[in-house]
């Protein structure tokens, strides 16, 4: 609404003179190709086998069906882009020996043409694999019942792979978490990128993470489960798990199975320290002196006393919030962005709580050897409380631990 779309004819209107030279500015360019730089996550990197030295690198076998692909680049929600870098195109902008062969026709990959790729991989100097999904796979109205790479995608990369003159490297490119354990303990895959959907400069993104000018900084936005989880009924959405009965629970909160990848994982080319600043004067614990005229509430089942935070009010949650403070260091060898994720953990996961709670993130971009603090604004009504079966929102009185990494701080909420 806001964009006049019931105004009237638009072209009257303040947006109606804006046409494709409006969009496809520089500025606009240059930020489709910092989304898709930021949004890749490194998941292995054996080695240190990426970031690679152009100039080191003859030749370069591409393989793999979402090579060069331009629609799949840009996923099931876009307008038409200015232009679509395919990673095949990314990677011929940096080794001009660059051979492609797609290996399937489409991500479903009914059939592979493996003894080709094998061969071509057998005589390039690094290959790389482009495979993963597509909106054949996932989409809106379209469920997937296997968390696996579809079709021979597997047993086309583990030819490849096994071809190889040195170990490959795999770039999956999916919108949701797929299965890929296998390469994970292949040592002839070297290093796993996942770039998601990464839109109209995707491929230049990936090329630039390669080649090492863009440390990749990204991290999962969601847990990857193993194929194993597809036996749970999707009807079935308890969040909670229930080990008397073998159900697992569902997200990163509450799942208790294994995992491909955990939430938040991704790896860099730097080496990052980050520590919970527990003294100072940047350290301020929340003041609970407001809470000694509220009334607590036994919770019958478990004998824990909670703060209801609408007794609390808004104000009160007001003057609860207080900061913390990470301090974080990049050891190099490479400029980069880093994410710090702070997490709630309580003394026990009984009661409804989850294991553990995100409670924000924050990035910084480092320079080799720079240090930097990066301030949290903790508000204990949001990120402290939980929500009881009953409906009600309630801060457990006690110990709550804030969590980066393995670093905890303890803080304490009573009166």
């Amino acid at each position: 609404m806001r964009l006049g779309h019931f105004d009237g004819d638009p072209r009257t209107n303040i947006y109606g003179s804006l046409g494709a030279a409006d969009i496809c500015t520089p500025e606009h360019r240059s930020l489709a190709l910092d989304a898709a730089q930021d949004g890749i996550v490194l998941l292995k990197n054996d080695a240190g086998i990426l970031p690679l030295d152009r100039a080191a690198v003859a030749s370069t076998a591409v393989i793999g069906p979402n090579a060069n692909n331009p629609g799949l680049l840009i996923g099931n929600y876009f307008g038409p882009p200015c232009e679509s870098i395919t990673p095949l195109q990314g990677i011929q902008g940096y080794v001009k020996d660059t051979r492609f062969l797609a290996g399937c026709g489409m991500a479903a990959c009914p059939t592979a043409t493996t003894d080709q790729a094998a061969t071509l991989a057998s005589t390039s100097d690094y290959v790389f694999l482009f495979v993963g999904l597509s909106q054949q796979q996932e989409s809106e109205g379209r469920d997937r019942t296997s968390l696996l790479l579809p079709g021979e995608q597997q047993s086309l990369i583990t030819a490849v792979a096994d071809a190889a003159k040195r170990p490959v490297i795999l770039v999956l490119l999916t919108g949701g978490p797929v299965d890929v354990t296998f390469a994970q303990t292949n040592p002839k895959i070297g290093a796993i990128l996942w770039a998601g959907y990464p839109g109209q400069a995707g491929g230049l993104a990936i090329a630039r993470v390669l080649f090492g000018d863009h440390n990749p900084g990204g991290r999962l936005p969601v847990t990857w489960y193993p194929e194993e989880f597809t036996k749970v009924p999707m009807t079935d959405m308890r969040m909670h798990a229930d080990p008397a009965t073998g159900y697992p629970g569902r997200s990163y909160r509450f799942y208790q199975g294994p995992t491909v990848y955990k939430f938040g994982y991704g790896l860099s080319y730097s080496s990052y320290s980050r520590r919970l600043v527990t003294s100072g004067v940047s350290m301020r614990p929340p003041n609970t002196d407001l809470l000694a005229g509220l009334n607590t509430m036994l919770t019958v089942e478990e004998g824990i006393a909670s703060y209801h935070v609408d007794q609390i009010g808004g104000e009160g949650c007001e003057q609860l919030k207080f900061p913390a403070v990470v301090e974080v260091e990049n050891h190099g060898p490479m400029d980069g962005k880093h994410s710090v994720l702070m997490y709630l953990r309580w003394p026990n996961a009984t009661g409804g709580r989850p294991s553990r709670q995100l409670i924000g993130f924050r990035r910084q971009h480092l320079k080799v050897g720079e240090k930097a603090s990066l301030k949290f604004d903790i508000s204990p009504c949001e990120h402290l409380s939980r929500v009881r079966e009953d409906g009600n929102k309630v801060i457990d009185r006690g110990s709550h631990f804030l969590m980066v990494d393995k670093h905890e701080l303890e803080i304490r909420f009573e009166a």
